[in-house]
């Protein structure tokens, strides 16, 4: 599951291959690591039109997550003695995202499938922790994945929900936020070694990206497939 992806490029680049007309982004770093829960560039569908924006990597937790997550602290609490009133406490239930989409049968989900929460996210690699790398007692190192050694721009399938309120940190109480994610896939051969469970859904054209941003979900979910071996390379040391 990647948790941890780097953008370098340029707001023109976003525009040449998205197509994007509005732009909302400010000022882009020329380079940004991206983690968990942060703000980061997407090119998302909009009433007003294609906009490149600003949104925060997370989507909404499922209702049941959330839901057991509440339960648990309740039955801390209660055998503490305490009172509960356990409407308040599911509402501030913290939830940190769930940044990647998987199971896209789920119906939580599947709300969010149309070409109206269709978001692509720049990319130029990505970080898979390599357990096999790791020193004794050291911290897991990364290993990093592009579409060639040039780290040309591409781009994760994505989905954003709009004005979504929750919980994110607790020190931030409830907040309401535009919250973005990408789907994954079976790995391929380059990152089944080193993950073996999954590697994120990548669009490397623009014919790619403009199915994504446009098609019907039938048409669409034909994307959520592993990028062939020979677009995708394992970056050196």
């Amino acid at each position: 599951m990647c948790n941890l992806y780097n953008i370098t490029t340029n707001q023109e680049a976003i525009r040449a291959i998205t197509k994007a007309m509005i732009d909302s982004l400010g000022n882009l770093e020329p380079s940004m690591d991206i983690y968990p829960d942060r703000n980061a560039p997407v090119v998302r569908n909009t009433a007003q039109g294609r906009e490149m924006a600003m949104v925060r990597w997370g989507l909404p937790s499922s209702s049941k997550a959330l839901l057991d997550a509440a339960s648990k602290r309740a039955d801390k609490l209660r055998a503490k003695g305490k009172e509960v009133d356990f409407d308040v406490l599911l509402k501030m239930e913290p939830d940190g995202g769930t940044t990647n989409v998987r199971n896209t049968q789920s119906k939580h989900w599947q709300r969010w499938l149309g070409p109206e929460n269709r978001c692509v996210v720049p990319v130029t690699r990505f970080a898979e922790p390599d357990p096999a790398s790791k020193q004794e007692g050291g911290r897991t190192p990364n290993a990093w994945f592009a579409a060639s050694p040039e780290q040309p721009l591409m781009a994760f399938a994505g989905i954003w929900v709009p004005q979504w309120q929750s919980v994110r940190k607790v020190k931030e109480g409830l907040i309401t936020t535009d919250l973005f994610g990408f789907l994954t896939c079976e790995p391929n051969s380059v990152v089944a070694p080193i993950h073996p469970k999954a590697m994120p859904v990548l669009l490397t054209s623009e014919d790619d990206i403009e199915q994504w941003m446009t098609a019907p979900w039938s048409e669409a979910k034909a994307l959520q497939r592993p990028l062939p071996e020979d677009h995708l390379v394992l970056l050196g040391g």
